[in-house]
């Protein structure tokens, strides 16, 4: 394999996706709305932020469960190990 092929594979194979229209995604240095394609696909994920559609575990709230007594944790009952 010659070192353009081997360069053109790599990225072809390294291609991003927008994670909002599944469209490539051009290189940081020439996109300036990276990661997404374009500045309307970013604009619809910050709005997306705002509206509380994507939301952050907290693992705070997973540990106190763990911490509760078995007859007072939310999922389980008496009998679950």
């Amino acid at each position: 394999m010659g070192d353009i092929k081997a360069y053109e594979y790599a990225v072809a194979m390294n291609v991003r996706e927008c994670s909002i229209c599944r469209k490539p995604v051009a290189p940081r240095a020439e996109n300036p709305a990276f990661p997404f394609c374009s500045k309307r696909c970013r604009m619809v994920d910050l709005g997306r932020w705002l509206g509380e559609e994507y939301r952050v575990p907290d693992r705070q709230v997973d540990e106190q469960e763990d911490e509760l007594p078995t007859d007072q944790h939310p999922d389980r009952t008496p009998g679950d190990a």
